[in-house]
């Protein structure tokens, strides 16, 4: 049985590299990307790591080192994210068999068959160097036999300069000696409360819990647990995703950038993100059965008045057309608002999803040559998203327009310099 090798590709400090990108006389300057509503520091550059930002910092905590570093801040630009990611995916498809996109900046690439041709290190710079030269965006890569290996494999890259960013744990005595001096808590899908309870059995390191008695493991914490320790001795047990799995549920939701008070303000919001989760939910060739609406105030501004409700259908038919989710979206949030409160977010979210054929006719449709999918609304959805994908004008439903209250807050957002003709950078 031939032995699997995986690599993980993961760019570094993605949202502040892809802002760096497209500004040269930030190349050295300490930079930090803002969560939504620029509240707090989502990325950071190594510059900010240098000066001791903290991962999740509310902004205003760090205005003074702002002031005293020269600290380049960022909104969250999605957009410009979304694209560049699709940009390296793209770029390791072509180096690669099989790839897994783990996240919007890692990728698992399957070198099983490849071990045998190449020099793994080798291979791990000319992928590094390859996406570098197309896209412009650092990479390390952690090379292993299996996932959870090939993630502490990455966490050397990324640690230690000296490796120059790849790092080959193909050899049993080379991963021993790394997971004794990494810490048990940056072990892939140990979490903090599970490493909090580890240590105080004195499992501290990647190497004690690689060498602890799997029945222990499984009895006193999970079969997960136990798999994860497996996979630290070598021995795969996480399969390769050759399709995502589809997905159980869809949500948009999103905090409003100043707080709102009117109902025609939410309506706005709300119809606004039932189009988008309708988008996400045909984009994945999904129906939905059931659909659920949620408002609320900030929870934590405890001097104001709160409020926080939800409430939820299921359609007689599943459907993926935005004006008929729109619509129940908004019949459900007028049943939920109260007067006199300022909401702070909304949400929608779709379950109960199934694919095409899953789908079954109205229980009451007398005909019999009745077909459960609506084929007139999903070629005038089909249209509805060809266009907003391809051009320029964007077609939405009508009560999505208007002031904007509940749009989020993003004073310091760059262009979207990869997917909008207007704002591409120009040279005077």
């Amino acid at each position: 049985m031939k032995s699997s090798v995986y690599a993980l590709v993961d760019c570094n400090n993605f949202y502040a590299s892809c802002e760096k990108l497209f500004r040269p006389d930030l190349r050295h300057v300490p930079v930090v990307v803002l969560s939504n509503n620029d509240g707090c520091v989502v990325a950071r550059s190594k510059e900010a790591k240098a000066l001791g930002i903290k991962m999740g910092v509310p902004v205003h905590h760090i205005k003074n080192d702002i002031r005293r570093y020269g600290i380049q801040v960022f909104s969250s630009n999605y957009t410009l994210y979304g694209d560049m990611s699709r940009r390296v995916m793209t770029t390791l498809d072509t180096l690669a068999p099989r790839v897994d996109v783990y996240s919007i900046d890692e990728a698992f690439l399957d070198l099983t068959d490849m071990g045998r041709l190449v020099e793994l290190e080798a291979y791990g710079r000319q992928v590094r160097e390859t996406v570098h030269h197309n896209i412009g965006l650092p990479v390390c890569v952690g090379i292993a036999p299996t996932r959870t290996l090939a993630k502490l494999a990455n966490y050397a890259a990324k640690k230690y300069p000296a490796t120059g960013g790849v790092v080959d744990l193909t050899d049993p005595a080379r991963q021993r000696r790394l997971m004794a001096r990494v810490p048990v808590d940056e072990v892939w899908g140990v979490g903090r409360k599970l490493s909090s309870k580890l240590q105080g059995m004195g499992i501290d390191t990647a190497l004690k819990l690689a060498d602890t008695d799997l029945a222990t493991l499984r009895e006193r914490f999970s079969v997960v647990l136990e798999r994860t320790a497996r996979e630290l001795n070598g021995i795969a047990c996480l399969p390769w995703e050759e399709v995502p799995a589809p997905k159980k549920q869809i949500m948009c939701s999103r905090s409003f950038g100043q707080p709102i008070r009117a109902l025609s303000d939410l309506e706005e919001a709300v119809a606004h993100y039932a189009s988008r989760v309708a988008e996400k939910l045909r984009a994945g060739e999904q129906y939905a059965g059931e659909l659920m609406v949620f408002i609320r105030t900030n929870p934590f501004k405890a001097d104001a008045p709160q409020y926080s409700r939800s409430a939820s259908i299921r359609f007689i038919q599943a459907t993926q057309d935005s004006r008929t989710i729109a619509k129940e979206a908004l019949t459900l949030l007028r049943t939920l608002y109260q007067e006199g409160f300022d909401y702070a977010k909304a949400g929608v979210m779709l379950g109960d999803l199934v694919d095409g054929s899953g789908l079954q006719s109205d229980l009451f449709e007398v005909s019999e040559s009745a077909n459960p999918r609506d084929e007139r609304s999903e070629r005038l959805m089909a249209v509805m998203d060809s266009i907003n994908r391809e051009s320029r004008a964007t077609l939405c439903m009508a009560r999505e327009t208007g002031a904007g209250a509940y749009a989020m807050r993003r004073e310091h957002l760059s262009p979207a310099y990869t997917t909008d003709w207007s704002q591409l950078p120009s040279v005077d």
